[in-house]
């Protein structure tokens, strides 16, 4: 594998030229296989919580279901977190992922014994769920072990890009026992087994990775117990870490309120599909028409990764985060204020636009600020946070929706939420420790 050094000392053109680092077309591959996995076992849950006529959706459940599944996370994230900074990466990942194949599987079993109610099914699902945080915040510290700094931002786009992909090939499977004759439970169950079977390959992927490849750089495979021991001292470590990095703490925040608001989008939507809306030509209610927004916003994921790394080249990562929340803004108000499904669809296709664009730009801002021996926390206080911040959502979906899902008074406060951090971010990130240039590129932010 190529030096850090030689790397670093590398002239690199564009994007492509990442594909020549074998370390980073490796984890790619292994993260979108992962991805696609997710994605076929989301869907799986969606069938079955969400739009399965046997099981009446309302906002409270909604918000319980999203509740049970993210909130455990969110309260051992940052402990958990400490192992990546700890044990190696490598091992994360393959014990993640057989996790993940164990449990997935177990889900099925349930689903077709007791269906997806109960303690058992849900706290499967959870755990499920959770390890594929914990997955992805060692992938994402891993990335700069095999992407030099400068390439960071075309780096996570690409990573955007192809888990976009992954995202609707996996729930493309996930839906498939569906659209095969299979119904209720029985065809989430099938795609569940089949999530497990992606979860195998990516174990067996995983282990083409030298065992020091992915950091961290010190005290590698200390005991559980150790860590243990010193846990919150270490959790407190990394908290001060980000507060030390002005840029990293912005990112952080402004990607919480982001996922705050996007969390209340994204219920009303169900619950608007689900409850309100009905069958218009080729647009479609129920389960179906939800496939559609997902589409739409998948093709603003896939144009935020497109346009994100030349945009930050001629603006910078500060500004082009700026710029979004004023267009999230913008986009509540002009098309979603209708409650239409067409003009839904164009405002997912923004939304799923700014979100990425966003997620680029803050996952390589904490790449950049943080260094390796803290850069798994860092990850996981940013996967606790996108967890909390959805969970918050669900709270406030639940007290503030009716179970169609519309709003006028809500659309507008979310309006004004992502108004309120355009015009605060570029505010608090404007003077700089650094003295505001930009890590990576040595320009103005």
């Amino acid at each position: 594998m190529t030096s850090s050094r030689s790397i670093r000392n590398r002239k690199w053109a564009g994007g492509r030229a990442l594909w020549q680092l074998a370390g980073f077309a490796r984890l790619t591959r292994i993260r979108s296989a992962a991805v696609a996995g997710d994605g076929i076992f989301h869907a799986s849950l969606a069938g079955a919580v969400f739009f399965n006529p046997e099981h009446a959706t309302t906002a409270g459940r909604a918000a319980a279901g999203f509740a049970v599944l993210l909130l455990p996370y969110s309260l051992i994230g940052p402990l958990a977190g400490v192992l990546l900074d700890h044990w190696r990466r490598t091992r994360v990942l393959a014990a993640c992922t057989v996790l993940r194949a164990a449990l997935v599987t177990t889900a099925a079993g349930l689903l077709v014994t007791t269906g997806p109610s109960g303690p058992m099914f849900y706290l499967v699902a959870l755990v499920a769920v959770s390890a594929g945080r914990l997955f992805n915040a060692a992938a994402s510290a891993a990335l700069p072990r095999v992407v030099p700094p400068a390439q960071l931002v075309p780096a996570n786009s690409v990573w955007t890009a192809l888990g976009t992909a992954a995202t609707v090939v996996g729930g493309a499977l996930g839906l498939a026992p569906r659209v095969l004759g299979a119904s209720g439970d029985v065809a989430a169950a099938v795609a569940a087994v089949a999530a497990a079977a992606v979860y195998a390959l990516v174990f067996l992927m995983t282990l083409r990775f030298d065992r020091d490849a992915l950091g961290p750089t010190t005290s590698m495979d200390m005991s559980a117990v150790a860590i243990a021991a010193g846990a919150w001292r270490e959790v407190v470590a990394g908290a001060r870490t980000v507060a030390a990095h002005r840029q990293a703490a912005a990112a952080l925040v402004a990607i919480g309120v982001d996922r705050f608001f996007y969390g209340i989008s994204t219920i009303a939507t169900l619950l608007l599909y689900r409850n309100y809306f009905t069958d218009a030509g080729l647009l479609r209610a129920g389960m179906a028409g939800a496939a559609q927004v997902v589409a739409a916003s998948i093709v603003g994921a896939v144009l935020a990764a497109a346009i994100t790394p030349a945009i930050t080249r001629r603006w910078s990562k500060r500004a082009w985060i700026t710029t979004l929340y004023g267009v999230a803004a913008a986009v509540e108000v002009a098309f979603g204020l209708p409650y239409r499904m067409a003009p839904l669809l164009v405002a997912a296709l923004l939304l799923g636009l700014v979100a990425q664009g966003t997620q680029i730009c803050v996952q390589a801002t904490l790449q950049e600020h943080v260094t390796d021996d803290f850069r798994g926390r860092v990850f996981s206080f940013y996967d606790t946070l996108f967890n909390a911040t959805f969970v918050a959502a669900a709270a406030v979906a639940a007290v503030a929706l009716p179970d169609n899902g519309k709003s006028y008074p809500m659309l507008t406060v979310i309006a004004c939420g992502y108004a309120a951090v355009a015009i605060g971010y570029p505010i608090a990130t404007h003077h700089t420790p650094t003295g505001g240039t930009d890590a990576a590129h040595g320009r103005r932010r």
